[in-house]
């Protein structure tokens, strides 16, 4: 039981920080290598305010998501002028400039031998409430004013910009908010399992996190939790087949990619109205069927 809750703690962390992707990649259409040092930037600032600072615990959390934003807007004030390609150039590069940071910073996190000493304060409760909480205010953005334009904006720059948008200042509110979010899940993981180091936070992470985007839906929030979900836990249930299940979880990202471009859940959103409109739909091809037997 205990390991099953570890596993569900880590997929729930990763799940908050996959909702921050979303904001950058799903909503603006930026995509970002960097995005993992983010939650370096929150995972080393909370637990060295803790540590060596003898801070709350919510207290640092607080203070490393502010730490993050700040590093992210002067990261993102030159950045988001750029064209999308350029804009994962950039960061990635910030990426490998925090990881060697971390390395040379020996005094104070560590080095490459990482960081210890870390309490375990995230719990699966801690966990849960704050991937719900990550989702509602991701999807309160999505729906609101600039989560429309940040659509109008992935559709189309130029369109957006003839429209009257501020195009650089509704992708720096995007990112921002991806960074703070993405902070915030560093903050949950470094009080989970107690230790980082440099090589966690690595340019694959953020890949991989973008492969969930894209793989639940890049266009539905709903598909990028679920995608989360499935390519967060799949490595723990094929771990009985350690050499193969690299493979396997290829060939699965391969497949969706190949034979559904638009992810699982294309544009769908878990929502009452389409859970409505789902339900008449099967209920109407329920009748068709019966129709359909009667007749026969």
């Amino acid at each position: 039981m205990t390991l099953y809750l570890s596993i569900l703690t880590q997929i729930l962390i990763t799940v908050v920080a996959v909702c921050g992707v979303y904001v950058l990649t799903g909503l603006t259409g930026m995509f970002s290598l960097g995005q993992a040092a983010f939650m370096a930037v929150g995972s080393y600032a909370s637990g060295i305010l803790v540590v060596k600072c003898g801070f709350p615990f919510w207290l640092a959390c607080i203070l490393a998501v502010l730490i993050a934003v700040v590093i992210g807007y002067l990261v993102g004030f030159p950045t988001v002028r750029l064209r999308r390609d350029y804009i994962s150039l950039v960061t990635l590069g910030f990426g490998e400039a925090i990881t060697a940071l971390l390395n040379r910073a020996t005094k104070l996190t560590g080095g490459a031998s990482g960081f210890i000493g870390i309490p375990r304060k995230t719990t699966f409760l801690l966990a849960l409430v704050s991937a719900i909480a990550a989702i509602a205010i991701v999807s309160w953005f999505k729906t609101s004013k600039y989560g429309r334009q940040c659509i109008a904006v992935r559709g189309d720059e130029l369109a957006a910009k003839a429209m009257g948008i501020n195009v650089p200042k509704i992708k720096m509110n995007a990112f921002l908010l991806s960074v703070a979010v993405t902070a915030f899940s560093g903050c949950l993981y470094a009080f989970f399992i107690t230790y980082v180091d440099p090589t966690i936070f690595g340019w694959k992470k953020s890949a991989d996190w973008v492969i969930m985007v894209f793989f639940g839906g890049v266009n539905s929030l709903t598909g990028s939790v679920v995608g989360a979900f499935i390519l967060s836990g799949l490595p723990e249930v094929l771990r009985s087949l350690d050499q193969y299940r690299s493979i396997i979880y290829a060939i699965l990202v391969l497949l969706i990619i190949n034979f559904k471009p638009s992810g699982i859940f294309g544009e769908w959103e878990l929502s009452p109205r389409n859970l409505k409109a789902l339900g008449e739909k099967l209920a109407k091809r329920s009748r068709k069927e019966e129709k359909t037997d009667g007749a026969a």
